[in-house]
Formats: structure tokens, sequence, C-alpha cells
């Protein structure tokens, strides 16, 4: 399990480690980590670090001091490191003196060249001679520093840390720019500038890593915008132990081995969880198909259809106990209801027979609809343990806009309704009415196809009847769901490609499989 924190339990720990560490040891354990992770990058890329060509943006305080001093380690690497300071009045003192020691290059973000360092190969690699900045430190219009960022084989983000609040602003911005433009990857040092530590909200400008890494532990950003912050290499050096309870976490396969049911030698098609699944229509019988295959693949116990749609379960899972109603299905330990069910009267009667159960609950879809428009419905299932499993529109039916702030809005929706919330999407949150949260980066966008709502939905259902409680059976379906679609589409083995929800849900046993391999191993 990944655990992560905000920003401000992450200051306060640091406040109480520094006092009781000698000065700028922690610094210098993290821009090691930098310098590591660079070399790693620049191997992979060109071959080798010697004569490589880095550049540090380098912003105020200590994310610029971290990027300094990796400066340091890479120069003494054979590196050629030229660091364009930001904010030349509040460059962090020892990391930049460090740095001109080991004759980095400095520039100024308008180009001029500041004095102390060797203008060499030794020393750097570029003349300076560019957009008159030049040797003599006058005034320039920053092309040596945008001909610093596009001629470098890597660039190192120290522009803000976890203070760092907003898009990036001028001159940052465009020297980011000019980093993406020439297509040269950018390495985050604790987590992409301009992008929110604590949700992951991006506003405007901001960097766009090919791999970040952070101290101490690791921050909500970092499982709520993978697509900016790439690779996490998280920086050990004894931090958690000062910080409270985690305010995010991640699973890992591990974890979902540990909870995921598998038949025991006591165990027969009832002790293993029977699950329900009201699911389907005329107009939907799909969504029927779907949910319940998910649930036949989840587990080894016993799945009981109810709805009209019970010809065409029959036929593609012969396994599963079909009835026109809820009311004409027996006994179960849960219920998954909402795909296809519409929001008709028929919807409605079906969703009050399952709540009336009282059995613990997957609400997906179309009841989702009904509970957010009809207050009895809502009543009926506060009464229960629920998982609700929207995606962001079905969200604001029943919880109100999303925002910038995924895992706050779920974690006030968690509360408001009593129930485990799923809310859907690259990242899937999970959140408890007691506040506890998860976050799952999908590794693509593979799932986001028609029907593979309601093979979650399925997921849930039976993990539920299997005894599982609400978050864990929402954390866990989410994971498996996620690496069926990554399975489905070839991702890892070859590029992949586009799929169907039917190829997400045949690829459910495999997921399953990889999750019990890595939980044994």
């Amino acid at each position: 399990m990944r655990r992560m924190w905000t920003a401000d339990h992450v200051r306060a720990a640091e406040d109480v480690l520094l006092a009781r560490t000698p000065e700028g040891t922690l610094m210098r354990r993290a821009a090691y980590g930098v310098a590591l992770r660079a070399v790693e990058l620049l191997a992979r890329s060109t071959g080798g670090v010697t004569g490589r060509r880095v550049t540090l943006l380098v912003g105020a305080g200590n994310n610029g001091g971290d990027a300094l001093w990796a400066g340091y380690e890479l120069r003494r690497r054979g590196a050629r490191i030229t660091a364009v300071l930001l904010r030349t009045d509040r460059a962090h003192p020892e990391g930049l003196a460090a740095f001109r020691r080991a004759h980095g290059r400095v520039l100024a973000a308008d180009g001029r060249r500041l004095g102390g360092d060797r203008d060499d190969d030794e020393g750097g690699g570029h003349s300076g001679g560019h957009g008159g900045g030049g040797r003599n430190g006058h005034g320039g219009d920053g092309a040596d520093a945008r001909t610093a960022v596009r001629d470098a084989d890597l660039v190192i983000d120290g522009v803000v840390g976890i203070s760092g609040r907003g898009a990036l602003r001028a001159p940052a911005d465009a020297l980011v720019a000019e980093a993406d433009e020439a297509g040269v990857p950018i390495l985050a040092v604790d987590l992409p500038s301009g992008v929110d530590p604590d949700t992951g909200a991006v506003d405007g400008p901001a960097v766009t890593a090919a791999a970040t890494v952070t101290f101490g532990a690791r921050k909500p950003v970092h499982a709520l915008a993978p697509t900016r912050c790439g690779p996490v290499h998280l920086v050990e050096f004894g931090l958690t132990e000062h910080l409270p309870e985690p305010d995010l976490v991640a699973l890992d396969a591990v974890d979902v081995a540990t909870h995921w049911p598998v038949p025991g030698p006591a165990d027969d098609k009832y002790t293993q969880g029977v699950v329900g699944v009201a699911a389907g229509s005329a107009t939907y019988p799909g969504a029927a198909v779907l949910a319940t295959g998910a649930a036949v693949e989840a587990t080894s116990g016993m799945v009981r259809f109810a709805g009209s749609a019970a010809d065409q379960v029959r036929n593609r899972w012969p396994e599963v106990v079909a009835a026109g109603s809820v009311a004409d299905s027996g006994r179960t330990q849960a219920w998954t209801v909402g795909p296809g069910i519409g929001t008709g009267s028929t919807g409605r009667d079906t969703l009050a027979a399952v709540l009336e159960r009282g059995v613990p609950v997957c609400l997906d879809a179309d009841a989702i609809t009904l509970i957010g428009s009809t207050q009895d419905l809502a009543d009926a299932a506060s009464e229960v343990p629920a998982v609700f499993t929207p995606h962001d529109r079905e969200f604001e039916r029943i919880a109100g806009k999303v925002g910038e702030d995924r895992v706050g809005a779920v974690r006030r929706a968690a509360v408001d309704l009593r129930a485990t919330v799923l809310l859907k999407g690259y990242v899937t949150v999970v959140a408890d009415p007691d506040g506890r949260a998860l976050a799952h980066p999908s590794n693509g966008a593979w799932a986001a196809t028609a029907g593979s709502g309601d093979v979650l939905s399925g997921l849930v259902g039976a993990l539920l009847a299997a005894g599982l409680e609400p978050w864990w059976a929402a954390g866990c379906a989410a994971f498996v769901h996620s690496r069926a679609a990554e399975i489905a589409a070839g991702a890892g083995a070859g590029p992949g490609v586009p799929i169907g929800a039917s190829a997400l849900l045949a690829a459910v046993p495999e997921a399953i499989r990889e999750v019990r391999r890595a939980g044994s191993g």
C-alpha cells in the first residue's frame, strides 16, 4: 500500500525532522536521489552521463536548492550543467555556492550570464553568446536561457515545491514550454511545478514530467495526477514516523491479493457468497450480461439474476440462477443494482425491492439517478451498507459538482450519503464515511468504453457478497478492473489497442491471476 500525505502534514513532519538533523543533510540526500534518477534517464536516452547537457530550472527556496545540489552531483559525474535562476535574489545560497564550485554555468532567466563560473566545456558546455546576455553579464532577452533548455538532454524542474500553488508564472512557463516544444524530458523535483500537491489540479501552464523524485513521503498529487508526474521515485529519510495516519492511499497487488476471496477446502457455493444482480432491460440487455458476467468471474460463489433480460443472461452464463424479478429471486448476501434498469416505474420498483432486502448493495448507473431524484429511495439506501459507483455526471446528481478536489468531493459525498463512494475516472477515488480514501491511477484510458462500468459494478457486488467491507470491495474491484482493461488492450506487451467491455470482462480472470501471483510472491 502506498501512503500519501498532504503538504501541510509533510511540512509539519519535516520541521520536526529538520530540528533533529544536521543542517543541509536532508537536502543533500534528496538531491543525491534526484541525481541518481537523472543518471538513469540520461543513460536510457543517450547512453551515458559524461558530456550530456542538463539544464536546471531553479526557483526560490529549498526546491531550487535541491536542483542545484543535484546539478552539483551530476557535474561531478561529468555532465555539462546550466542552472537558470528564476529568482536571482532568492536562489538557495549553499546550493548555488556548491554548484559554482563544481564549475556549473549560471544564467538568469533573462539570459544574463552570472559571474563566477568557467566558460568552457569543463564548466558547462554552452558559450553564452546568445541574445545579448553573453560573457559580460549585461542584460539579454532570454535567448541564452531558452537555448540552454532547448539544447538540453534533460531538464530538472526545481521551480516550486509543495508550498507552491497555482499555474506556472513567467518566466518559468515559457522555459517549460520551450522544453516541451523541443521534446526535452523533464525530471521533477518533489512534484511537477504548476500542479497542486494536494489535489493534482492544473489551472494553467504546468510541468509534465518524464519522472518525479519525491522525498520523505508521497503526496496526493503523485496518485491524482499520474500523467503529469510520470513514474514516481521515493527517497526515504525517516519522515513517516513523524506523520499522522495517511491522508490518501493507493492499493497495490499484495493488498488486493490479501483481500480477494478464493475458495478454501471447507467452502461451498453458499459460504463463498451469493450475489444478486438486478440489471438490464429490453433496451439494454447487454448491461445485464456484462454485470452478471463480472460477478461470475469475480468469485467462485453463486450468482442470481433478476430482470427482463433473464433469457439473455442464461444463454451467456448458464451457471447463473435467473428469474424475472427481485421478488422471485432467492436469498443473497449482497446485490448489484442499476445498470440498464431504466429510470421509470419499473426501475424504481426494482431498486426499491433490492433495498428492502437490507443486505449490502452496489448502486450503479440508473440506480444512482433514481436515488438522486427520489427521497424515499435515498433514505432506504442510507440504511444499508452501500457502494455508489458514479462517474462525474452521475456524481453531480447525488452530491453536486466534483470540482478540482476530487478526493475532498468524494469524502463529503460519503459522509452525506452514509455510504462508500467510488468516483470513476482515469484516477478512481474511493472514500468511506469514516474518512478513509484511496486513489487508483490507471495506466491508460482503456476502460473508457461503454459497458465497462457494468463490469465494475458486478465485481463490487460479488466482493460484497463474499464478505468484504464496502471500502475494500470498491478498492479491490477498481484495481482488478483497471488491470483487466490493460490486459485486454495488450498494454505492456505492445502499444495497446481500443477495446470493448466484453474484452475487458474476458480479461478479469487473468487480472485476478496476476494479482494472486503478486500476493504469493
